[in-house]
């Protein structure tokens, strides 16, 4: 290589009047092919080496942070027919309502109510009032001012009867009050600490919908195209052509980051949400590519990344003892309990997919959980509780008798909801309680049928079903006995003075310590009367790129909660000196 430069250096330094860069030209062309070559290779390598030493000072020197840009592509499951936060029935509804519109607070990522539309809030001394200082930058996606005037409209209207909204009972009987444009008061008639969860409620602009009756409320264009407050701005929204049942139904909905959000625009450009009638067209539509995000749903294909949340939903066999005597026997309910192996129940089921639980409140809240019996011999476990107890089970007549009581015990009737995951769960609750020896038959019935003729008249000896406990971790509705007939919905009539006690205190007191205890105090001593064999709390999957960065998945109550932190998702990265980032990221 020597031989090679000091050649050419021989060739042209006899024209010492040439200027250096002519020089260069000179010694590169009076170089042989080869060489000049192997010149080149090496100016090659030291040019893609200076690069890579570049970037490895700017990784050392400087940090990542979320950049704007990019798109995601969702794929939900029905068609959304109400984008409206007092009509949002379905999980299609909410999913375009919690991108569209925003509350005063909402749920964060970390398990908390934090202010969006609200500024701050306080509470007084007595927990009846709550007062709420809008934001000056909140604003409608059609640019005009959140005021306390928009937020006592939604309230009403919440309110009216007429309408039917799901948040009727919420607020009932709550009067909000606008104290001047940007400050709007709630009194409440008796001390309700889970309160904040109402203000999760998105609010409607009361100048485009205080026109609107009830009768015309379901019908007007808002619906398909809102006007909310939210992280993301409705451009185009696509539906069926032809004829049929399918004719209209939304199958598309195109969405935009909102410069207006409060908390900034977010990072990505925009969402496409595409909407399929099944599970079977949404997994094959993820499968080729055709949508990046689906929750629920995995395919195990490349480039993806699967998150998970615990949910708040509790599933189990509620017993009735006013419909089966038999059933007011603890050790019987015990024992039917202790006999269903949860872990291969879950494995089979949910495909692994949730946590095996023994009481009513879902793990994620913070709360001691009811310790799980081994997953081994729970047949065994089982008949020794009802031994113990007295029970000989009769091998001729295939029944446990109790001598002393006098009773005989031997079939159960499991009545559920003829989905696929329920289905499979009731079998394997009936093959679990048969290795004991008891008869069991499994009826199944439509959701509208269920709830009419089943669960409302509580026409039930075992009724196997999920209650989902909102974020504001109020179990009341589910074990006070006052809720024991409809429209109450403690469907396993449970009757206990000191856990209503302690269910009305966790609705007043304000101690987020205090509270705890009581739900620690309610899970314990529920699980310890057993009125309902606790199966499992479901896992919610939600399957996105990898290159999807930023997503937060907080306690699911329903499955639009997965958009919580949305405004902070990203695709896009830049590299900053670090005394910027705080000022790059949201």
């Amino acid at each position: 290589m020597k031989n090679v430069f000091s050649r050419a250096v021989h060739t042209v330094t006899q024209h010492r009047s040439c200027k250096p860069l002519v020089t260069l030209s000179q010694m590169l062309r009076a170089l042989p092919s080869g060489d000049r070559f192997i010149v080149y290779v090496l100016a090659i390598f030291v040019v893609i080496a200076s690069i890579a030493s570049v970037r490895a000072i700017e990784y050392k020197l400087f940090i990542s942070v979320p950049a704007y840009g990019g798109t995601i592509v969702e794929g939900d499951l029905g068609s959304p027919r109400y984008v409206n936060p007092l009509l949002a029935f379905t999980d299609a509804d909410r999913d375009i309502t919690a991108l569209t519109y925003a509350g005063l607070m909402k749920f964060s990522g970390k398990g908390k109510f934090i202010p969006v539309l609200a500024q701050s809030y306080t509470i007084s001394p007595n927990g009846k009032v709550y007062t709420f200082i809008i934001r000056k930058n909140a604003r409608f996606s059609d640019g005009t001012h959140v005021a306390a005037a928009d937020v006592v409209f939604t309230v009403k209207r919440a309110q009216d009867q007429n309408l039917k909204s799901p948040w009727f009972q919420d607020w009932h009987g709550i009067v909000a009050t606008a104290i001047n444009k940007q400050t709007v008061r709630f009194t409440l008639p008796q001390p309700y600490a889970p309160f904040l969860q109402n203000t999760t409620m998105g609010i409607l602009p009361e100048h485009l919908w205080k026109g609107i009756s009830d009768a015309q409320f379901p019908f007007s264009k808002l619906m398909t195209y809102p006007v909310g407050a939210g992280p993301f701005v409705v451009s185009r929204v696509v539906q069926n052509a032809g004829e049929g049942i399918t004719s209209g139904l939304i199958s598309e909905y195109d969405l935009t980051a909102s410069k207006n959000y409060v908390f900034g625009r977010p990072y990505l450009n925009g969402i496409n949400i595409r909407f399929y009638p099944n599970n079977t067209q949404r997994t094959e539509a993820l499968s080729q590519g055709k949508i990046t995000n689906a929750y629920g749903i995995v395919t195990n294909r490349k480039n993806e990344h699967i998150l998970g949340a615990p949910t708040s939903s509790v599933f189990g066999v509620f017993f009735n003892e006013n419909k089966d005597s038999i059933l007011t026997n603890i050790a019987i309910r015990k024992a039917l309990s202790l006999a269903i192996n949860r872990k291969q129940l879950i494995q089979n089921v949910l495909n692994g997919n949730g946590f095996p639980i023994m009481g009513p409140v879902p793990p994620g809240m913070g709360t001691t959980q009811t310790p799980i019996p081994p997953d081994v011999h729970v047949v065994a476990q089982a008949a020794q509780t009802l031994e113990k107890a007295g029970w000989v089970y009769d091998g001729n007549t295939r029944e446990w008798r109790n001598k002393a009581k006098k009773l005989t015990f031997s079939s159960l009737t499991i009545k559920t909801s003829n989905v696929t995951s329920l289905r499979k769960t009731a079998t394997a609750v009936q093959k679990d309680w048969q290795k004991l020896g008891i008869i069991v038959t499994v009826e199944l019935y439509e959701k509208g049928d269920l709830n009419q003729n089943v669960i409302r008249p509580r026409d039930y000896q075992a009724l196997l079903v999920g209650v989902a406990i909102n974020h504001g971790q109020d179990l009341f509705a589910f074990w006070h006995s006052s809720q024991r007939t409809s429209p109450g919905l403690n469907i396993a009539l449970y009757a206990n003075k000191t856990v209503d006690s302690l269910l009305e205190d966790a609705r007043t007191v304000q101690d987020p310590k205090k509270r705890l205890a009581d739900l620690n105090a309610i899970e314990k001593d529920i699980s310890a009367d057993y009125p309902a064999a606790f199966l499992y709390n479901p896992k919610f999957i939600y399957t996105v790129p990898d290159n999807l960065r930023g997503v937060t998945l907080p306690i699911i109550n329903t499955v639009s909660n997965r958009f919580t932190t949305v405004n902070t998702w990203y695709t896009y990265t830049n590299l900053v000196w670090p005394f910027l980032a705080s000022q790059k990221m949201h």
